[in-house]
């Protein structure tokens, strides 16, 4: 057994981290996860509090997702894509046993990133036309596609990218761009789509892209009646409505797919975390029967050597049967009501709490130093809340100024109250920096 020094010496050497300054990355050894908490080499437990990257959704080693993924490696670690086996039809049969409407068609990647490029390719070939809309405050994935996809400070520095992406602004109610209220402003932001369409002419536009809930460029969800409009422009103009719930599918906001809280069936819908949680990656673009039945007379051109990976899809399959088992959509809702009330209570208490914004386990603190003008906490305070938290024994995912919570799906009340506790704890200290 390596000890901790050796390990991080060995990840310096030859190790490259995602979003990282190589030089000043000090990273935490992990050892081991068990349920909502893991332990660092030194022996220090942790309550995952962003369930890793909002991914793990049972929670660490989960026996029954452990075992699938032995009995597969036993009988077929490997087939090559273009043949059917047992898990990859097991897993088609699960999966369209909880997608909406008439979602039953699927292609299995890798992750998020490459199902949503791939979902560009479904749309582009299926419509005949080659523009895709999405957001500004967004983020679909690292490969070049994606980020061209995506909205936020990290696609510009890699400029470049795919062509044909045009980006529109969001349905961001506490710091609206078009300077109004919620629902005195008719929607505007939904208008402005169409507008968008307009400009770009709607015979070159293929799909209007953008996640349900916007997760890491800051989590923010559309007032009731966007996603119904939008699916009202995009039949209008023959455009695929396709939405990104690689973050929020299976349960992460009380619901098997977020985009069931605005009654709204879209075209494509990609996924990939709570898919199978990060034990084994694997990502999916869930297509309509309608769009498949075009395309099912054409060549589609889109492979993966790892498409459909037998050791992946059986660990979806029971990743599915341990959110039936346990009755963890339910457990999402039940709890993320008592989490929003918590939240909101906090804000009442915290002048630093500029907004709170919730569905199911799944929320965001969005922290200020003044309320009035809405001014984001300074980085100079921010830049360590992550720190303060860990020393604290809580891991959650903080950028800039806002405070993510994402416990796996499987969290109790009292360790769902833990946690809070230790915000509540931080938040107040930080009122004391602001005033």
């Amino acid at each position: 057994m390596l000890s901790k020094e050796a390990i991080k010496a060995l990840d310096r050497r030859h190790i490259v981290h995602s979003w990282s300054v190589q030089a000043d990355l000090d990273p935490m050894v992990i050892d081991s996860g068990r349920g909502v908490h893991f332990w660092d080499a030194d022996g220090n437990k942790y309550l995952d509090f962003s369930s890793a990257l909002v991914n793990l959704n049972v929670g660490h080693q989960h026996p029954k997702v452990v075992q699938a993924i032995k009995d597969q490696a036993e009988q077929l670690c490997y087939a090559r894509p273009d043949a059917a086996c047992l898990s990859r039809s097991k897993l088609g049969r699960d999966l369209a046993a909880v997608t909406p409407g008439d979602l039953n068609r699927f292609f299995f990647t890798l992750a998020g990133a490459d199902a949503n490029e791939n979902a560009v390719k479904i749309a582009r070939a299926y419509t005949g036309k080659f523009k895709i809309l999405a957001k500004y405050r967004s983020y679909h994935g690292a490969t070049y596609g994606a980020i061209t996809l995506t909205g936020d400070p990290r696609r510009p520095p890699v400029e470049p990218g795919i062509p044909g992406v045009v980006h529109f602004l969001d349905p961001y109610c506490y710091r609206c761009s078009f300077g109004l209220t919620y629902p005195e402003c008719s929607l505007r932001c939904a208008e402005h789509v169409e507008e968008i369409i307009q400009y770009e002419a709607p015979s070159t536009v293929a799909a209007v892209l953008l996640e349900t809930l916007t997760g890491a460029a800051g989590f923010f969800a559309p007032p009731d009646g966007y996603f119904q409009r939008l699916r009202e422009i995009c039949d209008q103009y023959n455009i695929l409505l396709v939405v990104d719930e690689v973050m929020v599918a299976f349960g992460r906001t009380g619901k098997w797919f977020a985009i069931q809280h605005y009654d709204v069936v879209p075209d494509i819908i990609t996924l990939a975390k709570g898919l199978t949680c990060g034990y084994v990656p694997l990502g999916c673009v869930a297509v309509t029967d309608r769009i498949m039945d075009k395309l099912d007379k054409e060549m589609l051109y889109a492979g993966l050597t790892y498409n459909s990976h037998p050791l992946a899809c059986a660990t979806g399959s029971a990743v599915l049967q341990v959110y039936h088992e346990e009755n963890l959509i339910e457990n999402s809702q039940r709890l993320g009501i008592l989490l929003e009330a918590r939240l909101r209570e906090m804000k009442a208490r915290h002048p630093c709490v500029g907004d709170v914004r919730a569905k199911g386990l799944f929320s965001c603190l969005e922290l200020v130093t003044d309320r009035e003008t809405k001014e984001p906490l300074p980085a100079a305070i921010s830049g360590g809340i992550g720190r303060r938290l860990l020393d604290r024994g809580l891991s959650t995912n903080v950028m800039r100024n806002l405070i993510f919570i994402g416990p796996p799906l499987i969290i109790t009340e009292d360790q769902l109250a833990t946690g809070l506790e230790i915000i509540d704890e931080l938040l107040g200290e930080i009122d004391q920096e602001i005033a």
